[in-house]
């Protein structure tokens, strides 16, 4: 099971999107998959072709998250569930991992879930680790690669501080991945594209989960947002040739107790 989750394009200049209260809104930007859940659906998608098991993209948002769902079918995704809620996006990362736990589940669990090491968007970089804690499972954490290791393990290649660690979990397990070179996510072939669009999306809703209402309230509540601003000046070095360019770069640097 990949989780994936549909964010606002992190290229995008601060010029080409707005926010309204505390909830970013497109603007003339577009919504994209998530960059890091991009490298995880790379790494389940590299496991399915090594077992040949079945991969299914799940994906928490409004009707909107679709598109990030048919992608994930056009990369090869065999299933793709909505959970549609449109409060999702908004949701911290405790009941964002409650709703996904509870849509797992439903769907009669899964021997691998994945997620990226953190989202785009927040950077919070909590929901993995909850997800495995709703679950009842282990969780390895900034993984790099990873390889079936048989008789329900699962061998992995963890980045640390000084290198990389080799870990095996015994599954089920969740794991998030890094953005490691062999993660870069593939181009889909057109016509993995085409028959994408003709694969039923299954949608679920969070009146379909057993959920804690408890669970949902929010524990961390965003006060305020902002697009930063800021104000460019410049000034233009004087001087003949390079010598003197620098002479006066150097005197101004000084003034300014840059140097």
């Amino acid at each position: 099971m990949a989780c994936v989750k549909q964010v606002l394009d992190p290229e995008i200049p601060p010029k080409d999107f707005k926010v309204e209260g505390t909830k970013p809104v497109a603007g003339n930007a577009k919504m994209v998959m998530d960059p890091y859940s991009e490298n995880a659906l790379e790494a389940a998608i590299q496991l399915k072709e090594k077992t040949g098991a079945t991969l299914v993209a799940l994906c928490l948002g409004d009707k909107a998250a679709e598109e990030v769902l048919r992608r994930a079918l056009a990369l090869t995704c065999d299933e793709a569930i909505l959970v549609n809620d449109p409060e999702g996006a908004g949701r911290d990362g405790m009941a964002v991992a409650h709703i996904l736990a509870a849509a797992i589940t439903k769907e009669g669990g899964a021997d691998v879930v994945v997620t990226g090491r953190q989202a785009g968007d927040w950077d919070r970089g909590q929901v993995g680790a909850l997800l495995a804690e709703e679950l009842g499972c282990g969780c390895v954490s900034f993984a790099a690669t990873a390889e079936p290791a048989g008789d329900g393990w699962l061998k992995l290649m963890r980045e640390a501080d000084d290198g990389f660690e080799a870990v095996q979990a015994k599954l089920p397990a969740v794991v998030t991945f890094t953005s490691h070179e062999k993660n870069v996510i593939r181009i889909p072939k057109v016509k993995d594209v085409m028959m994408a669009h003709r694969k039923p999306i299954k949608s679920l809703t969070t009146g379909d989960l057993a959920l804690d209402a408890g669970r949902l309230a929010a524990g961390v509540t965003l006060q305020s947002l902002s697009v930063p601003t800021l104000d460019g000046k410049c000034e233009v070095i004087e001087g003949e040739a390079g010598p003197d360019k620098a002479s006066a770069l150097a005197k101004k640097l000084r003034e300014l107790k840059l140097v």
